[in-house]
């Protein structure tokens, strides 16, 4: 997961953790219900852990936004049961804007795709480590 303000862009593995599909992204609205769609999705597609992107500052410090997508997760822990681990996003959406952008994407379509893409990148870069 992408986590965002307005909105979550989703990604899932292959049952064998080998490769990453773009999901359609979530457009927030209040948490509770923001909460039962994943609930509903991961239920639907036998989720077994949840991979959220942590944002962190560039020196590797969290901000508020890194305590948001933490208090977030709990909720999500809490509701659903499945754990929630946490995996470093910086540049994930500078790459998704360059790599749309490289495609010849338009603007109004790229702003749609990135936080999807982020979150395949996001996804990529857990599976492709020794520690997924």
């Amino acid at each position: 997961m992408d986590f965002g303000k307005r909105r979550i862009g989703l990604a899932l593995s292959d049952p064998l953790g080998i490769t990453a599909q773009g999901l359609e992204t979530l457009e927030r609205t209040r948490i509770r219900e923001d909460i039962a769609r994943l609930a509903a999705l991961a239920s639907e597609r036998q989720v077994g852990l949840f991979l959220m992107g942590m944002p962190l500052h560039m020196s590797g410090d969290e901000g508020r936004q890194a305590a948001a997508a933490r208090e977030f997760a709990g909720r999500l822990v809490k509701h659903t049961g499945i754990p929630v681990k946490f995996w470093d996003e910086r540049l994930t959406s500078v790459e998704a804007n360059r790599v749309l952008r490289e495609s010849g994407i338009g603007i109004e379509k790229r702003a749609r795709a990135v936080d999807r893409l982020s979150a395949v990148i996001l996804l990529e870069s857990y599976l492709g480590s020794p520690s997924a």
